[in-house]
C-alpha cells in the first residue's frame, strides 16, 4: 500500500509540474484597483465640475448665437 501511495503522490506531482508549465487563459478581466470613498468623492466632484464648466460654455455660445440672429 506505501508503494502505491508513493507512485500516486510521484505521479500526481509531475503531472502538476506538467500542466504549471502551460500557459493558462484570463478567465475574467483584471480587477479595477480599489477606490476609496475619498477618491470617489474628488472624482464625482471634478465630473460635476467638468459638467458645469461644459454647461456654462454652451450657454454662452448659445447666447452669442442669439445676439448675432438678432444683429442681422
Amino acid at each position: 500500500m506505501n508503494r502505491r501511495q508513493a507512485l500516486i503522490k510521484k505521479m500526481a506531482k509531475r503531472t502538476k509540474a506538467r500542466e504549471n508549465k502551460k500557459e493558462k487563459p484570463n478567465a475574467g478581466a483584471a480587477k479595477d484597483r480599489y477606490i476609496s470613498k475619498a477618491e470617489r468623492a474628488k472624482l464625482e466632484a471634478e465630473a460635476l465640475a467638468g459638467e458645469a464648466q461644459l454647461t456654462d460654455t454652451s450657454s454662452n455660445e448659445m447666447d452669442a448665437d442669439v445676439a448675432a440672429d438678432t444683429g442681422n
